[in-house]
């Protein structure tokens, strides 16, 4: 398996709040995670970070052996309490929270958690699926029939999540099952990717844009050439 990844602060953010790790496991398999912060002066920088830093940290600790969804869902837990805690304590970063979207792939299968409206996507040749729900305003109105999904795209609130990493002293992160298969992608993403770039885009650069290795940057690249206004960020993980 493979991964590859970027980000970006964009063409119009002073600072980048977005963060991400990707790792190769030594049993093959691949971990990774995005996350988008948010919250006054640099307290969106100091949530993303510390998220993915701590879950990290606690995946990889020794003796972790047990299902994955209970590692990577005790990593996640680990994070969002310290990130809550700072919030309480810490006055610059008073409010402070962060999207979660984690990913551990394996040969035949991917355990995904997510936390807010960063997204995976689920890619082959035959199409492109969006694993997760996003944790948002426009989502809930969406599944409740009061707007299209094209009408959510371009939302004045298409931003408002309703779940993040430090809102709450306990996560309620949902976690998804994907069956994989040789050549199969997981796209992993902020929604300052998602916001600009749709879905047939993601399938096409994916699929036949050029070098997988390249596929974040041309990504990026499309929505730098259409004004980027939030922080951008994507991993793409290759079966």
């Amino acid at each position: 398996m493979q991964v590859w990844g970027v980000t970006d602060r964009g063409a119009v953010r002073q600072q980048n709040q977005d963060a991400y790790a990707a790792r190769v496991l030594e049993d093959g398999r691949v971990i990774a995670l995005v996350c988008d912060g948010m919250g006054g002066a640099r307290a969106g920088n100091v949530a993303s970070t510390m998220a993915v830093e701590r879950f990290m940290e606690e995946f990889f600790k020794p003796g972790q052996d047990g299902p994955v969804e209970e590692r990577i869902g005790h990593a996640a837990s680990v994070a969002n309490q310290e990130i809550f805690a700072r919030s309480i304590h810490d006055e610059a970063c008073t409010g402070m929270g962060t999207t979660l979207v984690a990913v551990l792939a394996g040969e035949r299968e991917a355990v995904i958690l997510n936390e807010g409206d960063s997204r995976c996507y689920h890619i082959n040749a035959e199409g492109i699926i969006l694993v997760t729900r996003d944790h948002s305003l426009v989502e809930d109105l969406v599944e409740r029939g009061e707007l299209t999904r094209e009408q959510a795209r371009t939302h004045p609130h298409k931003n408002l999540i309703t779940r993040a990493l430090g809102a709450e002293p306990v996560l309620m992160a949902d976690c998804f099952r994907q069956a994989l298969e040789e050549g199969d992608y997981l796209l992993l993403c902020s929604d300052g990717l998602s916001n600009v770039v749709n879905e047939q885009e993601m399938l096409y650069e994916v699929i036949h844009g050029g070098e997988d290795g390249q596929c974040c940057q041309r990504l990026l690249d499309i929505a730098l050439s259409r004004g980027a206004p939030d922080n951008v960020t994507a991993v793409l993980v290759k079966r």
